[in-house]
């Protein structure tokens, strides 16, 4: 592990000092880890087309940055190797579900540019099993996804609990859902909207139950090398930008019409550019956000469109709605 560590974060200091603003401008396109496949999230269409709320988020960092929402290159990205990616260089930013912790953040040296999904850990099993808490587990077969942080989090539980458990590693999600199908296992941990997204592609998602216990807290959200201030602050400013546009009431369709004069709202004029030199500040154009915002709507879209109640995965806002309609969703003033 400490031979791990040092690795990474010499590697991440090296690719940094290049400058990746610098790099992707010269590249031409944004090279972006995402989920190697999770419904909603990053996933491949029938056409071959990457979809999800995480490529949302990389589409709109490509937009920002290069006036261009296609000009991304999605890189599958497993919990095993997923750091590394991001500390050689392979991949711009990390943008798959990740949970920012102090190990990832501090010893790891990185930098998490900000959470896109407040969620948190919990269980799934079949109606069959007869089990409606996860404290009825004791002796349980469990499948678990290796190099992540549930690992951890389902030792603690079944440990605070007194109860024990056998886990079934496993290294992604598809592999997961095999082997749960399969009967390899009892039971299969992860975030629980990764779990809604799982059994959304079951044939039949009705016989599979979320248990009620959430046991960790797992704010997601993408990162990017220690070091590279300038990029940290696009890809951070631009998740804030998609956050504050749905506070505001900008959306893909009026975005254009609101940026084509100064509105009577300063915060709407200064992150649409027709007040002050925030794009100039960021390295970028002055209609920066306007490209994100264009590349798929705000916030409040890309969850409705690829998350939301009217999606096969079902899910409410929560914790994730803004914090003034009762979730915890909160960006920085644009000023």
């Amino acid at each position: 592990m400490l031979r791990l560590t040092v690795a990474l974060v010499a590697l991440s200091a090296g690719t940094a000092m290049a400058g990746t603003l610098e790099e992707v401008k010269e590249r031409g396109k944004l090279i972006c880890g995402v989920y190697p496949g999770l419904p909603g999230f990053a996933f491949l269409s029938e056409d071959g087309t990457w979809m999800g709320s995480e490529v949302a988020f990389c589409r709109a960092l490509a937009a920002a940055v290069l006036k261009d929402p296609t000009a991304v290159e999605f890189v599958p990205t497993p919990s095993k190797t997923r750091f590394t990616a991001l500390a050689s260089g392979e991949v711009d930013v990390l943008a798959r579900n990740t949970t920012w912790t102090f190990s990832r953040d501090v010893d790891l040296k990185f930098e998490f540019a900000g959470v896109n999904y407040y969620d948190g850990q919990g269980f799934l099993v079949p109606k069959e099993l007869g089990v409606t808490s996860a404290k009825e587990l004791d002796g349980a077969t469990v499948c678990i996804q290796t190099g992540t942080t549930t690992e951890l989090n389902l030792a603690d539980f079944f440990r605070a609990n007194g109860i024990s458990y056998e886990p079934v590693p496993v290294e992604t999600n598809a592999e997961s859902q095999q082997q749960y199908l399969a009967g390899a296992c009892d039971v299969y941990t992860t975030d629980k909207a990764g779990l809604a997204a799982t059994r959304s592609a079951f044939a039949d998602p009705q016989n599979h139950l979320i248990l009620p216990e959430t046991i960790s807290k797992e704010p997601l959200g993408p990162l990017v090398r220690h070091g590279d201030n300038q990029w940290g602050d696009v890809v951070r400013w631009t998740l804030n930008a998609l956050i504050i546009a749905e506070e505001l009431g900008i959306t893909q369709d009026n975005v254009t019409a609101l940026a084509a004069s100064a509105t009577n709202n300063p915060e709407i004029n200064r992150m649409l550019g027709t007040e002050g030199t925030y794009g100039e500040m960021l390295g970028l154009d002055q209609d920066w956000a306007v490209a994100a915002i264009s590349a798929g709507g705000n916030y409040g879209e890309i969850f409705a469109r690829f998350l939301g109640e009217d999606t096969l995965i079902g899910l409410d806002r929560g914790l994730n709605a803004l914090y003034r309609d009762g979730g915890i969703l909160y960006a920085p003033p644009f000023r």
